[in-house]
């Protein structure tokens, strides 16, 4: 009898344990991270981003869970992403592959939590009705990575004073990045005298044809605009300006580092982080509608000498004296 007892205890103590393992489970909260290009192409932001919420107090595999959604560069494929997440009832979604995954979260859910991060104006992009309050159930970090795209161009004009024609790279999927970014561009062009060329790139039409058309159009040089699309295929970029001998430049330090000549964009350490940082207030039970979309303010300027050097292009001393960072 006695042993009866120790074992019908034993197994209520056992029973305990998994109902309460279960309970802790069950209460672990879920962000559903949507990316717009792939898991490799996320690895310093996703570290940034993981950064942020461990300052908040949250840890990925201790006291929440990340279900990870990636669109490979293919636009087209949010929508049915964001559903997927909001039918797995997430506790907050971080829609980090730009203003389209954006749009396609905001789409899918109006009570579940949205945290972005866009390179455009929310506002204007239809994001939240006001910075500072943005009410409803969304709210995030802009990059400004396309409010810069000008930048970029007088960065190259400086680089390449002789030079007249530019291309510019754009995916006409994303209609309203590509109205933003080429708007801007066409007012520092008429600025500078410089004669702008649009080439268009898509997961159906890619980008053999872009870099025929250049050298049909004797372009001096290439600005890739911020296009999900163009960071899933950042190496590819990298290596066909190279291929090409095509001075160019893009938002993203991984295509100076994979050997494209350029980059200016957002710090990607900051920005992530403060994604991240959003994200665990919002699991703390802040509500996104009270928390006013941040602006990342660091940006960066990096050079690659190396492809400088293979492209018989002398870097001005001045433009190099504001390099964050200088490839050798």
């Amino acid at each position: 009898m006695k042993r009866r007892g120790a074992l019908a205890t034993l197994g209520g103590i056992a029973a305990a344990l998994t109902l309460s393992a279960r309970a802790q489970k069950a209460s672990t909260p879920v962000i559903g991270f949507l990316g717009g290009a792939s898991h490799d192409q996320y690895v310093e932001r996703l570290r940034a981003f993981r950064e942020g919420l461990k300052d908040a107090g949250y840890i990925e595999g201790q006291n929440v869970a990340i279900e990870y959604r990636w669109a490979e560069g293919k636009t087209e494929r949010l929508p049915a992403l964001a559903a997927e997440l909001v039918r797995h009832q997430v506790t907050v979604i971080v829609a980090a592959g730009g203003s389209a995954s954006a749009l396609a979260a905001k789409a899918a859910t109006s009570s579940i939590p949205i945290v972005f991060g866009t390179g455009v104006d929310p506002k204007e992009a239809g994001l939240v009705t006001s910075l500072n309050r943005p009410g409803g159930n969304v709210t995030g970090v802009t990059s400004l990575n396309v409010d810069i795209a000008p930048k970029r161009l007088e960065l190259m004009h400086e680089l390449l004073p002789s030079v007249t024609i530019f291309g510019v790279l754009v995916d006409p999927t994303n209609a309203a990045v590509a109205d933003a970014a080429l708007r801007g561009m066409q007012e520092a062009a008429r600025m500078f005298k410089l004669r702008l060329h649009v080439l268009e790139a898509t997961p159906e039409r890619d980008f053999d044809g872009v870099f025929a058309t250049l050298a049909q159009l004797h372009a001096g040089g290439l600005i890739i605009g911020p296009f999900s699309f163009f960071v899933a295929r950042t190496e590819q970029l990298a290596a066909l300006t190279l291929r090409h001998a095509v001075p160019a430049i893009y938002e993203s330090r991984r295509f100076v580092t994979a050997g494209g000549l350029l980059s200016y964009g957002a710090n990607e350490t900051e920005y992530y982080g403060l994604v991240g940082s959003y994200t665990g207030r919002i699991l703390k039970g802040e509500r996104p509608g009270d928390l006013p979309v941040q602006q990342s303010t660091k940006f960066q300027l990096l050079i690659n000498l190396k492809t400088a050097r293979v492209l018989g292009i002398t870097i001005p001393p001045s433009l190099l004296a504001r390099a964050d960072e200088v490839i050798q």
